[in-house]
């Protein structure tokens, strides 16, 4: 079992920034993937970016050039830089751990974006 804590999330004006993180219960170094995705009120969990053991990323086309995700294999941590936020970038981001069989979740940080 792994445990997957967020934090980092709050209520922030439009064009401002927030810093989320996720640590890990265990190493991640040979986690192949871990990302962040975010699900609106009424919405379905949407992905936001991924990266890779390799440090590969990819990001959903509408946080492109905003937002930065990032890794720590020593600190177990990955991290979500977002920048010149916006009221549609509101709403609960989860961390993703992409294990061999089965995916794990954190349980959230609310992100909320004041126009």
């Amino acid at each position: 079992q792994v445990q997957l804590v967020e934090s980092g999330g709050g209520l922030v004006q439009a064009g401002g920034s927030l810093r989320l993180s996720c640590v890990a219960s265990r190493n991640i170094l040979t986690i192949s993937t871990m990302g962040w995705y975010r699900q609106a009120p009424g919405k379905q969990r949407d992905l936001v970016a991924t990266i890779t053991s390799g440090g590969s990323t990819t990001y959903v086309g509408s946080v492109k050039g905003r937002f930065t995700i990032s890794r720590d294999n020593a600190k177990n941590t990955i991290y979500l830089q977002m920048n010149s936020l916006q009221p549609e970038d509101t709403a609960v981001y989860y961390c993703l751990l992409r294990g061999s069989l089965i995916d794990y979740w954190g349980q959230g940080t609310q992100v909320t974006v004041s126009s």
